[in-house]
């Protein structure tokens, strides 16, 4: 009976499993890289033993499941003992790799019988892991499944350069332990050293093809993940800058009114300057200690009632404060230092240079899934067309909206409703959360 039909029949059989396998590590790559404390071990080379164990767990565990299914259902492609212990060692040192090797090979030992499997799949690991050792850090996560597009010019920058292409020396150590592990199956049997026989010389090639791509793609999917996971915590820490850059503004534009109100009460009434003095001295301690970029409602109007005690002694009897806070907003949370520069804004524009009593109302309440704030006084109030000049203009008003466009992007409402003689409402909508976190990641 002729052989060709079955020959290819085999040949055919061993592309889709040396498919399968890439696929197999794609997935996995890809699945271990979804998980934060994956993607954050994968930004630091210099890693603590509780990361190493974390890294070698997350690789060596899947593919310890792999090869139990090829010896107990049969999927050769499932088993990337080789590969697995390689790459472990190659990211995460030569212990974490032959980490990953033992726990890929106990099951082959045990339950299969591969005996040569435990010493050579823990070389495998302690091979990548002393190339890790010798080979610049950022040469490994440039290695790519496009390595042999490139392959001549490689050749040709090592040469004209006279020094080491990492790039090669990672592939050529792929090749040189995939032939090892064929040479070490044909000489000593496939039931003690699993390998995928490729039977000539191209289908070899093939298999020693996949094998070095089975290490090169996951590397590529990890240096994906590390750069947008870094690219996440820049933003995180800019975000945290900009935050903190903002708030500052704003302390030293209250000290200064304060400053300069505490000045002329000097000659006049010596006493309200001292009382002012000491409420301030209160306020500015609790802002040192204050290093939290989110608070409470609650704290935020506790914050807003010792800065009110500066005003009402400055004001006297002629300034009436109004709370209609809604219980169940108190726990919302908000950029901390949000309602000053509101609460400032209606006494500065509102009531300084208004004849008579003045009334300032703060009130909060939830609808729709938004928390809305309003701080609202009966001053003098501004016609329409002046009315977003407090908003585009000097540091208070400007501030709070560039604060809450920074933190919320899109999903805030800060708008001021005004009628002279009557007074000037300003309204605040943000989303309902009650942690921090919500609003930090």
């Amino acid at each position: 009976m002729p052989q060709g039909p079955r020959l290819l029949s085999a040949d055919q059989f061993l592309l889709t499993e040396l498919v399968a396998k890439l696929a197999v590590m794609a997935v996995t790559a890809t699945m271990v890289a979804r998980y934060r404390r994956f993607r954050h071990i994968l930004i630091f080379e210099r890693r603590a033993w509780p990361d190493r164990l974390v890294f070698a767990g997350a690789i060596g565990i899947p593919l310890a499941v792999g090869v139990l299914a090829r010896l107990l259902l049969g999927y050769q492609a499932a088993d990337l003992s080789l590969e697995g212990a390689f790459l472990a060692g190659l990211i995460a040192g030569p212990y974490a790799g032959a980490l990953v090797g033992l726990l890929v090979s106990v099951p082959a030992m045990t339950i299969g019988g591969e005996f040569i499997a435990l010493p050579f799949v823990v070389g495998c690991g302690f091979a990548g892991g002393g190339l890790r050792e010798v080979c610049p850090k950022e040469a490994i996560w440039l290695f790519t499944p496009l390595v042999f597009v490139d392959l001549r010019r490689h050749v040709w920058h090592s040469v004209r350069r006279l020094e080491a292409n990492w790039q090669i020396v990672l592939m050529v150590s792929l090749v040189a332990l995939e032939l090892l592990r064929q040479a070490l199956g044909a000489r000593f049997g496939i039931d003690r050293l699993f390998y995928l026989q490729g039977g000539t010389w191209w289908t070899t090639l093939l298999v020693v093809l996949t094998t070095v791509l089975a290490v090169a793609t996951p590397i590529r999917i990890w240096n994906s993940a590390r750069i947008e996971h870094r690219l996440q915590e820049q933003e995180k820490l800019l975000l945290t800058a900009r935050v903190e850059a903002l708030k500052s503004q704003i302390n030293p534009h209250f000290l200064f009114n304060t400053l300069t109100s505490i000045s002329s009460l000097i000659r006049t009434n010596p006493d309200t300057a001292r009382t002012v003095l000491t409420k301030l001295s209160g306020l500015l301690r609790r802002l040192i200690r204050q290093h939290e970029h989110f608070v409470s409602l609650r704290d935020e109007l506790d914050a807003i009632d010792e800065y009110l005690d500066i005003e009402v002694v400055r004001f006297g009897p002629k300034l009436t404060v109004k709370k209609d806070i809604a219980p169940d907003t108190l726990d919302i949370i908000v950029p901390s230092m949000l309602l000053q520069p509101l609460v400032e804004n209606s006494i500065k524009h509102g009531f300084s240079r208004k004849i008579g009593p003045g009334c300032l109302t703060i009130r909060s309440w939830r609808e729709g899934g938004r928390a809305i704030v309003e701080v609202e006084d009966d001053g003098l109030g501004m016609l329409m067309e002046r009315l977003n000049e407090p908003m585009s203009s000097g540091i208070g008003l400007a501030n709070v909206r560039e604060r809450l466009r920074v933190v919320y992007g899109s999903a805030y409402q800060l708008t001021m409703t005004s009628e002279p003689g009557k007074g000037t409402c300003a309204r605040i909508e943000v989303p309902e959360l009650t942690d921090a976190k919500a609003l930090s990641a």
